[in-house]
């Protein structure tokens, strides 16, 4: 029989990190996509701790990984954790692993006082998301997923665009702020 423990993982690891987002990114079609490095995963991960990565080990081989990291939500007034990635090779799938990564990071979660768990999936993965359904997990139907990604964010950034100032403080503020519409509005 098998021993399947989960671990953090360790500094030296970034290599192993990026082939399983790699091996992540070719099930969901989305190789292409991958921009990842072996340096920047580094960096972010054990250097500047923006977030962390456990290993699931089938008898000290690695067969599964998530990454993951806190967000906050502003309604429940407590950070939450989100998952980003969890994948199992394709040959481990069906034996609990992925189960037992989710739990752990469930885990993690209460230890660590989070209000709440979440992560995305693609719409085509029924497995997964017939999965996710099964542990109690369910989709958020109202809301829609919006990216900037990193080229339009940095046109974004340096966009010009006016502020509307509604305070009002003076009477000469307010004239101020006439004259400011009706030239928006002329030009």
């Amino acid at each position: 029989m098998s021993t399947f423990n989960i671990r953090a993982a360790r500094e030296n690891e970034a290599a192993t990190v990026l082939e399983y987002i790699k091996k992540l990114a070719e099930y969901e079609k989305l190789a292409h996509e991958v921009e990842a490095t072996e340096e920047g995963l580094h960096e972010a991960l054990f250097v500047r701790h923006e977030a962390e990565v456990v290993f699931g080990e089938e008898d000290g081989k690695i067969v599964g990984f998530a990454l993951f990291f806190h967000n906050f939500s502003t309604f429940v007034g407590r950070k939450g954790l989100y998952l980003e990635d969890l994948f199992v090779l394709p040959e481990k799938r069906g034996l609990g692993y992925g189960k037992a990564l989710l739990q752990h990071l469930a885990k993690l979660a209460l230890e660590r006082h989070c209000g709440r768990m979440e992560w995305v999936c693609l719409d085509w993965n029924q497995p997964s998301i017939d999965f996710y359904k099964s542990i109690g997990a369910g989709p958020m139907e109202d809301w829609t997923i919006y990216r900037l990604t990193e080229e339009k964010l940095k046109a974004f950034a340096i966009s010009k665009y006016i502020i509307m100032n509604t305070t009002i403080e003076k009477p000469l503020d307010y004239r101020c702020f006439l004259l400011g519409i009706v030239v928006y509005w002329i030009f």
